[in-house]
């Protein structure tokens, strides 16, 4: 055999020796790695454990600009509008017509306790215009009242007031003495025709922020007639004698008043007074209730009615009443 024959076979020998050995002819002693294996219980790294000490640290913290204001204050304004109008040819009848309504309602008040100081301003006017008559006033008051009190107990305060009471324009009645109709009005009042000041001290009685009671003992009004124009339509003249300006009574005077929400959007707002002169039998007591309900519709847009009810014989013998109902616009800050 040639040597080029003898290095091939030696050559394919070495290749099949090669392919027939086994991968995993290893032999691994395993008692002696079951004997050095890692054990964490035995090999764990060590830990140090300190105990944790809480102390308490000053931190310094600058006072806030905070301020108590012992005022509270609001405002409330409305503005109702109506309208109407007919063609010419309209077979139901009517005549246009066209009515404006204002109120302004202002209330401050000072509390801190046992003092408390509270004052309201409250401004009403209305007109309407019908079509071939001159405007006509339907609404009209001013009102303006100041309190002074100091704490006796929980409920229970010791109170002065002043008060004043008027309107803006002059007011007439359309018909007479006879009670045909006038076109161009009779006055029967005026601003100060008539005026009241009202001055007050007694107890009053506040169980709940939303009601308060007083109980004037000793109380004095005085009514201003100045226009003495409206003598001769008005006879009894609101208890001024002719020739004179004013007349000046002692009395008992209670006044009751209620501010609540009744429900998150109806609002009532009533007061009541009660006036009982000195000087004068018991049949000439007074007796006055105003009234407002307002529902709110959203927070622009509300629906009021309000009404007022006066028994005062010096106005006439006879009780007298008034009533409204409106959609309009009302505001209150805040």
């Amino acid at each position: 055999m040639s040597k080029i024959g003898l290095g091939l076979l030696l050559l394919m020998l070495s290749f099949s020796s090669a392919f027939a050995q086994d991968t995993d002819s290893l032999k691994a002693d395993t008692n002696l790695f079951n004997r050095y294996r890692l054990d964490p219980r035995k090999n764990a790294l060590p830990i140090h454990i300190r105990p944790m000490q809480i102390s308490e640290e000053l931190i310094p913290i600058e006072l806030l600009d905070y301020r108590v204001s012992y005022w509270h204050k609001s405002v409330v304004f409305g503005l109702n509008f109506n309208q109407s109008a007919f063609s010419n040819n309209w077979s139901g009848g009517g005549v246009n017509a066209v009515a404006l309504g204002t109120n302004f309602d202002f209330k401050t008040e000072y509390s801190k306790s046992p003092f408390d100081y509270v004052t309201e301003l409250n401004l009403i006017y209305g007109v309407s215009k019908n079509k071939g008559q001159s405007s006509r006033k339907t609404n009209d008051r001013i009102f303006l009242d100041n309190k002074v009190a100091t704490q006796l107990s929980k409920h229970w305060y010791f109170f002065g007031s002043l008060s004043f009471e008027s309107q803006f324009a002059a007011g007439y009645t359309y018909t007479d003495a006879n009670g045909n109709t006038v076109d161009d009005g009779l006055i029967i009042s005026n601003f100060m025709a008539p005026g009241y000041f009202t001055e007050s001290l007694g107890f009053e009685y506040k169980p709940a922020k939303y009601f308060d009671l007083r109980l004037g003992t000793g109380t004095a009004k005085q009514t201003f007639v100045v226009d003495t124009t409206i003598y001769h339509n008005q006879p009894d003249n609101y208890g001024v004698k002719p020739g004179h300006t004013f007349i000046n009574q002692l009395a008992f005077q209670v006044v009751a008043a209620i501010d609540k929400d009744l429900m998150s959007n109806l609002h009532i707002n009533a007061r009541y007074a009660l006036f009982i002169p000195y000087q004068q039998a018991l049949s000439y007591t007074t007796h006055r209730l105003d009234a407002t309900l307002t529902a709110k519709v959203n927070r622009l847009i509300n629906v009021t009615m309000n009404g007022t009810f006066l028994y005062d014989k010096n106005t006439s013998p006879r009780p007298q009443g008034t009533e409204g109902l409106a959609l309009g616009v009302n505001y209150k800050f805040p």
